[in-house]
């Protein structure tokens, strides 16, 4: 009965690390906060200077929001995020560190997974690279940069329908039916084989649908474009420009394809996801140099269309956005980058799932406290 064991968990381990992504599926299961370790990655390089936020010597005493009190068992402000599976939490205000704390095994140097934190990312280097002439605008269509998209509709499907989630493609974005769309592409170990075979449902801008394909097709037209690779483009443009503390790498679907996974996947620090937050709310300027566009991040910031998430969010630019003003970027089990630029707030929470909190309220009445 061992000798079977052994032989199914070989079995497994062959397939594993195979292009069989239904196996892989069964064996790792849902995603999770290991899930950076899991798949190849490429590197994300700092720079020579970092940039450090000020910090103070004692958190700031924080409130649980009454109604979210009320449907928690916890006590203190601490308790809640640990109960709620948090692993980290980060307040910054004014660049100034108000509040950061981490649970269980981790710290501020965890290398933690964003998941769908990193579309917003791909969105800024669209930006970069339209401002830079690789672009010439978000009007121009799939097919001018990857004309070996089978499906012809692909003629008719811009890069701003990719951007606000409106292409029309056929695509279900499930997790939990192996044999779905989604896993095939969270686990296969060729996504350009994947991409090449997709087919259009309906005209774009018609509805709005969030399928995680379009991050992946936005990543490959920049790498087309431009002719660099994505994360060596974020690590120039970004990374090194705007003093992160650490290295950083993005997964990818293999190493024998090196085709970068940028619907999810880049795997860094917390306080430097908070840079990349700075970077928005301050108008893609940082410390005197525009990074980004401004126009690009007021364009990210702007309810232009009926696009809502699952939560009835509006969706711009692979950013929601509030009628305040807010902004927050968004990953499955609960990673958020949340700005708030009238008061200069940065919330950052990550964490092994989401713990039945509603995060963007948690932030917004937060951000009444602060």
């Amino acid at each position: 009965m061992n000798r079977f064991f052994v032989f199914i968990a070989v079995v497994f381990m062959i397939f594993l690390f195979s292009s069989c992504h239904i196996v892989r599926f069964f064996w790792w299961n849902f995603a999770d906060i290991n899930d950076g370790k899991k798949f190849q990655s490429v590197a994300i390089l700092k720079g020579k200077e970092t940039f450090y936020f000020k910090e103070i010597t004692q958190n700031i005493s924080l409130m649980i929001p009454a109604d979210i009190k009320l449907a928690s068992d916890a006590n203190t402000f601490d308790q809640l995020l640990e109960k709620s599976h948090s692993v980290s939490f980060l307040i910054i205000r004014n660049d100034s560190i108000l509040y950061e704390k981490y649970f269980k095994r981790y710290s501020s140097s965890s290398e933690l997974p964003s998941f769908s934190v990193s579309k917003s990312f791909v969105s800024a280097l669209i930006g970069i690279a339209i401002e830079e002439g690789y672009i010439k605008s978000i009007d121009q269509k799939v097919s001018e940069f990857i004309p070996e998209m089978r499906d012809p509709g692909f003629a008719e499907v811009s890069i701003a329908n990719l951007l606000t989630m409106r292409s029309g493609i056929e695509f279900v974005e499930s997790y939990g039916n192996p044999f779905a769309a989604m896993p095939k592409f969270y686990y296969g170990t060729n996504l350009k084989k994947m991409i090449y075979t997709l087919k259009i449902k309906e005209a774009p801008n018609l509805h709005y649908d969030y399928q995680s394909v379009n991050t992946i097709i936005l990543t490959m037209i920049l790498e087309k474009a431009t002719g660099v690779a994505a994360n060596v483009y974020l690590q120039e443009k970004i990374w090194k420009q705007i003093g992160m503390e650490s290295d950083a790498n993005w997964n990818v679907d293999s190493r024998k394809h090196l085709v970068i996974k940028s619907n999810c996947c880049i795997n860094a620090h917390t306080r430097d996801f908070a840079r990349f937050g700075r970077l928005y709310l301050n108008n893609g300027n940082w410390n005197g140099r525009q990074i980004i566009p401004e126009s690009w991040i007021k364009q990210s910031k702007t309810i232009f269309n009926d696009s809502r998430d699952s939560q009835g969010y509006p969706y711009t630019y692979h950013w929601r956005t509030l009628n305040n003003g807010s902004l927050f970027a968004k990953g499955i089990l609960g990673q958020y980058i949340f700005l708030y630029p009238e008061k200069k707030l940065i919330i950052v929470r990550m964490g092994s799932n989401s713990g039945n909190i509603n995060w963007v309220k948690l932030f917004e009445e937060l951000s009444v406290q602060l």
